[in-house]
C-alpha cells in the first residue's frame, strides 16, 4: 500500500473531530462509502447519521471511505487505513442517481468486480441505500448484493445483528437471511414488491452532524433535521412522494441537540424540505437566537415564509436568500402544483430586500410537461419583475425537468435535447438585461440522471462495461456497446405498462399518482399532505413503516 495515501488519510483525520475508532477485534467490520469526494460526502447528514449509528452497535466497527480523485490510487478506510477488501461489508449511500457512475469507478479502484455474480465471499458484502435506489434500485440490481429501501434507523439493530452473525456463512445464506428482513430488497431472491420502511417518531433517532471538518462546505455549522418528507405534493418531486407523510422533530429536541451541537459550532444549519413548514419555527428560531446560535438554511418556500426566520438569517450574516419558483407563470406553477402564485415570490423578494440580502437566488425548471416557449419567456419576465424590487445580486439557477419514479410525473417524457438547447437559449436572451447571473445544469448529463432514475437492470452492464470511467463519451460508449439507447427510457410510458421501479412499494398508491397525473394536465391543484394519517393516498394505513 503507498504510504502517501495512509499520510493524507491520517492527515485528514488530524483535522477532524468527532470521529470514531474502534478495535476491530471479534467485530464486524463495515466500510461505509460515499460514492463522491471526501467534501461532497462529508456534506451529506445521512453519512454522519448512519455513521453513528453503525458504530453505537456494540458488535460493529464502521469506517469511511471515499472516492478518490486518482484512479490508480488504492482505497483505504479513513479512521485505521484498512484495504476495503478487509472489511466484511460495503455499506454505500446513494443520494443522486450520477453517482451510480461514481460506484462503479469506486469498486473498480477498490479491486471489486462490478457484477454481483463475479463476487464470492471473499469480497465484501455490497449493500446500497439511500434515496435514489430506494426509488428504483434497479438499474443497480446486478451490481449490488442487496438494498435497504427507505429510512434505515429502526433496522440498524437487527440488520446490523443478522450481518454479524452471518459473516462466515456462505454468501446464498447470508442473502436468503437478508430477504427475510422488511425493508431489504435482495435482487436475486426477494419476494416482491419490497415495502419501503419509514420512521414514525423522529424524535426517536436525533439526526445531526457527527464529525467536524473545515474540509466540507458546511464546515462552519451543526446540521441538525428539524423535519422529514413535504407534504405540499409538487408533481415532479421525488422526496416528496417517497419521504411520505411529513413529520416534524418536537422542538424540545431540537432545542436540546442544538445546545450540544452549540459546543463545536456557533452556526446550526436547519435541515429539511421544507424548512418554513415546520409549525414552530418562529418559536425554534428565537429560541436558538437565545441561545446565541446563528441560523442558516438551504433554501426556502415562497409561502409560508416566516419573517422571524428572514430576519433571524440575516441577523446571522446569511448572504444569500435562496427560493425556487420553478416556473416563471402561474399556469405551470399549477400544473406542478407548486402552490405559490408571484404575489407570494415577490412578497418573499420584498423581504429580502428589507432585510438587506446582498443576494438572492432563484431556481428554475425548464422541459416541464406541457411547457411552450411562453412559458420560459415568462422566467425572463418574473426576474425582471424581481429585479425592480430587489437591488442586490441575483443568481438564476436552471435545469432540466428529469422525470422521477414514484411521482405523478413518471410516466411523463423527458424533452428532447434539441428542445431543451432551444429554450435555454432564449432564456439566455431574455435574461442579458437584467444583471442576473444564469447557471445552467448540463442538458447531457441530465438526460444520463433520466435514465438512471427510471432505468432497469440492463443499466448495470452499461455501468460495468465504463471500467471505472467516468465520462459523458465513456458512458456514451458503454451504452452503444449494450445496444442501448438514451430514448428508450427518456419516452412517455403508458398507463398500462410495466415500470421497472414497482419491485419497491413506496407505499403511495399508482391510482393516486395517476389521478395527480390527469390533474396536473387541467391545472388543477392538489390539498397539502398533513401526515394526519387520511387515507387519500395511501400511505398513512395502520402499521405501515413498522417493523413486522
Amino acid at each position: 500500500m503507498k504510504w502517501d495515501v495512509i499520510a493524507s488519510a491520517q492527515k485528514t483525520l488530524e483535522r477532524e473531530q468527532g470521529y470514531i475508532v474502534k478495535d476491530w477485534g471479534g467485530r464486524l467490520p463495515i466500510a461505509l462509502a460515499y460514492a463522491n469526494s471526501y467534501q461532497v460526502g462529508m456534506s451529506s447528514l445521512a453519512l454522519h447519521t448512519l455513521y453513528r449509528l453503525l458504530n453505537k452497535q456494540p458488535q460493529v466497527v464502521c469506517e469511511r471511505v471515499f472516492l478518490s480523485g486518482r484512479s490508480r490510487q488504492p482505497l483505504i478506510t479513513l479512521e485505521s487505513q484498512h484495504d476495503i477488501l478487509d472489511c466484511a461489508v460495503l455499506a454505500v449511500s446513494l443520494s443522486f442517481e450520477l453517482d451510480y457512475i461514481n460506484l462503479a469507478a469506486l469498486l473498480r479502484q477498490a479491486g471489486m468486480p462490478p457484477q454481483a455474480e463475479q463476487r464470492d465471499e471473499t469480497y465484501p458484502l455490497l449493500l446500497l441505500g439511500g434515496p435514489a435506489v430506494t426509488a428504483n434500485p434497479e438499474p443497480l440490481a446486478a451490481i449490488s448484493d442487496a438494498f435497504f429501501i427507505g429510512e434505515v434507523e429502526e433496522a440498524i439493530s437487527p440488520l446490523s445483528s443478522l450481518l454479524w452473525e452471518a459473516v462466515d456463512a456462505p454468501r446464498a445464506e447470508v442473502l436468503a437471511a437478508l430477504a427475510r428482513l422488511p425493508g431489504v430488497y435482495v435482487p436475486s431472491r426477494a419476494p416482491l414488491p419490497v415495502k419501503r420502511r419509514w420512521v414514525r417518531r423522529l424524535d426517536d433517532y436525533p439526526t445531526a452532524s457527527t464529525i467536524f471538518t473545515p474540509d466540507t462546505e458546511f464546515g462552519d455549522m451543526y446540521l441538525m433535521e428539524i423535519s422529514r418528507g413535504c407534504g405540499r405534493g409538487c408533481r415532479f418531486c421525488l422526496a416528496g412522494y417517497t419521504y411520505r407523510p411529513p413529520r416534524e422533530r418536537s422542538l424540545a429536541a431540537l432545542l436540546a441537540q442544538a445546545q450540544e451541537g452549540l459546543k463545536q459550532r456557533d452556526r446550526i444549519g436547519l435541515v429539511g424540505a421544507a424548512i418554513s413548514d415546520y409549525s414552530q419555527i418562529d418559536e425554534l428560531v428565537a429560541a436558538l437566537r437565545r441561545l446565541g446560535a446563528r441560523i442558516s438554511v438551504s433554501s426556502l418556500r415562497a409561502k409560508p415564509l416566516s419573517e422571524t426566520l428572514v430576519a433571524a438569517l440575516a441577523e446571522s450574516g446569511v448572504r444569500t436568500l435562496t427560493l425556487a419558483p420553478e416556473a416563471g407563470c402561474e399556469s405551470l406553477r399549477r400544473l406542478v402544483n407548486k402552490g405559490i402564485t408571484e404575489e407570494d415570490i415577490l412578497a418573499a423578494v420584498e423581504l429580502a430586500q428589507r432585510y438587506r440580502f446582498p443576494a438572492l437566488k432563484l431556481y428554475f425548471m425548464i422541459g416541464l410537461p406541457g411547457e411552450t416557449t411562453d412559458d420560459v419567456a415568462a422566467i425572463a419576465t418574473l426576474v425582471d419583475t424581481i429585479r425592480k424590487r430587489f437591488s442586490g445580486e441575483i443568481a438564476i439557477n436552471v435545469s432540466p425537468f428529469v422525470p422521477k419514479a414514484h411521482t405523478p410525473f413518471q410516466w411523463a417524457a423527458m424533452a428532447a435535447p434539441e428542445i431543451l438547447e432551444e429554450r435555454l437559449a432564449a432564456l439566455r436572451a431574455g435574461l442579458q438585461r437584467e444583471n442576473a447571473e444564469l447557471k445552467t445544469e448540463s442538458i447531457a448529463w441530465s438526460r444520463i440522471q433520466g435514465v438512471l432514475a427510471r432505468g432497469d437492470r440492463r443499466l448495470g452492464r452499461v455501468l460495468a462495461a465504463m471500467e471505472g470511467h467516468t465520462s459523458l463519451r465513456a458512458w456514451e460508449k458503454a451504452l452503444r456497446e449494450q445496444g442501448l439507447e438514451e430514448e428508450e427510457y427518456l419516452r412517455e410510458r403508458s398507463w398500462d405498462e410495466t415500470l421497472p421501479w414497482q419491485v419497491v412499494d413506496m407505499g403511495v398508491n399508482l391510482d393516486y399518482l395517476r389521478v395527480e397525473a390527469e390533474r396536473a394536465g387541467l391545472g388543477l391543484a392538489c390539498p397539502p399532505c398533513t401526515g394526519s394519517g387520511c387515507d387519500r393516498c395511501g400511505v398513512c394505513k395502520p402499521g405501515e413503516g413498522e417493523e413486522s
